[in-house]
């Protein structure tokens, strides 16, 4: 009997760019990624998330616009649940391999085009999505620091 893809979350779906794991080795003792934030008539703001109090199962994650960096909104997440945000319905999402240039590079990136919107993520950056696009709202990230 083979292992299970830890890719796979469940039957339906596609397989997550990133497993659980490799979000967790990523993130390491915690990062900050800046996000830019834009809609059809320009920029609309930019966004910090923080990852710190890593653990084996999860981190706490702090989430703020840069313009009111006191307004922090923090919650727990665990790595699989991360990991379920790219958990997309085989049904009614393609994937593919695509290039990306975005300020952290030029970068080979897994495409799902869902339901919901346009997300590319970078085998170079496991954890969130290096741009998506949702409800005429493009998030771009600009920077990933690690701590």
């Amino acid at each position: 009997m083979t292992d299970p893809d830890p890719h796979l979350l469940g039957p339906g779906l596609l397989p997550t760019p990133f497993t659980a794991e490799e979000i967790r080795d990523a993130t390491g003792r915690g990062k900050r990624i800046h996000l830019l934030l834009e809609g059809p008539d320009g920029p609309l703001g930019e966004h910090v998330n923080r990852f710190h109090h890593t653990d084996e199962e999860g981190a706490t994650l702090d989430r703020w616009a840069a313009a009111d960096p006191n307004a922090v909104v923090s919650s727990r997440v665990t790595w699989t649940e991360l990991q379920g945000h790219a958990a997309f319905d085989a049904e009614t999402t393609s994937m593919s391999t695509v290039p990306l240039s975005s300020p952290l590079g030029e970068l080979t990136c897994r495409r799902y085009d869902t339901a919901d919107g346009i997300f590319w993520f970078s085998s170079a950056h496991p954890g969130m999505p290096v741009q998506y696009e949702s409800d005429g709202i493009r998030t771009t990230v600009l920077s990933i620091e690690h701590e």
